[in-house]
């Protein structure tokens, strides 16, 4: 069993008629519902709302087969994320955080122990800027990471960066008190998942590969690239592999990265690599992020963040 922790919102997309249509999102949901539609038991450990939002995403979740028992729930109304989608199909977020309920996953709302066969825990993204529920991810993995797997995705929203006060960009140097803490969570992972913008915005001064190699260096037995249409590479200790995205037609990019991760962690699932002490294969390395491309890629073929069922994949690698 994997589990997911973080925030799950509601983005604002743009619709046909000119308005918005509110859609399920948030990385760690969108994680956790890509992993359950793919056949891995998954648990989603975060905060959610009473108001209809809130009802509407923990429906979701259930209905995509995601175990809400370490979900909690409360009276804030549900975070919102504004997203602009370009002609490519490439989406930026403005965000409505404020008094909102994914930020208010509090250490207490933790579980003071993991059941046995949790095998991996999976946090990141917006969840890891935001107050309360930064400090209680970076105690989470604090607490979990000398005995499972821990997969970070940064994803990084310089939009969000920009809400916080003090600025997260203060004396302490460039990301002051998120740096720090991500620093610390990118050191106790076993895996960093990051996309190309994110590691130019933790390494300025770096190319990516050699970006790589430093997050490497920092802790972590696998670090994973992803480069959009030009597909992903990976660097462990003993391997390294680049592989290409499939070509597909996109209808917008929201979610794909969450597909990707979510994949990375099936297909470790199911070829029993979910462990602290991951080794991989240069061929292993290779089949893992393919895999990961095809279900990044499939994801964007349709508008929102709608992963793919295992169903899907099985038609789609069919000759």
């Amino acid at each position: 069993m994997i589990v997911v922790c973080g925030e799950a919102l509601i983005d604002l997309v743009p619709s046909a008629d000119g308005g918005q249509r509110g859609t399920a999102g948030g990385g760690p949901f969108n994680t956790a519902r890509a992993l359950a539609r793919l056949g891995i038991p998954t648990q989603f450990l975060g905060r959610l709302s009473h108001d209809a939002f809130g009802k509407q995403l923990g429906e979701q979740l259930a209905a995509d087969g995601a175990d809400l028992s370490l979900t909690s729930f409360g009276p804030e109304p549900t975070t919102l994320a504004i997203a602009d989608v370009d002609r490519d199909g490439h989406a930026a977020y403005r965000f409505v955080i404020d008094g909102t309920s994914a930020p208010n996953l509090t250490q207490q709302m933790l579980p003071p122990s993991f059941n046995p066969r949790i095998e991996a825990l999976h946090v990141g993204t917006l969840g890891l800027v935001l107050e309360p529920i930064g400090t209680t991810i970076a105690a989470l993995v604090d607490r979990e990471h000398t005995q499972r797997l821990v997969m970070v995705d940064p994803n990084i929203r310089p939009s969000a960066l920009s809400l916080l006060s003090p600025s997260p960009l203060a004396a302490e140097g460039r990301g002051g008190e998120y740096r720090t803490r991500l620093d610390q969570v990118i050191a106790q992972s076993t895996i960093v998942k990051a996309s190309d913008a994110d590691v130019a915005w933790l390494f300025p001064e770096l190319d990516l590969h050699a970006a790589a190699h430093a997050l490497l260096a920092s802790g972590p037995r696998l670090v994973v690239v992803t480069l959009g249409a030009d597909g992903a590479f990976g660097l462990t200790g003993e391997a390294d592999a680049r592989v290409p995205a499939p070509a597909v037609d996109v209808v917008d990019t929201i979610g794909a990265g969450d597909a990707f991760g979510a994949a990375l962690l099936a297909w470790l699932h199911d070829h029993d690599r979910l462990t602290r002490n991951l080794r991989l294969t240069r061929d292993e390395l290779r089949a893992a992020l393919e895999f990961a491309c095809l279900v990044a890629s499939l994801t964007c073929t349709r508008a929102g963040a709608d992963p793919p069922r295992r169903a899907e994949l099985d038609h789609a690698s069919a000759p």
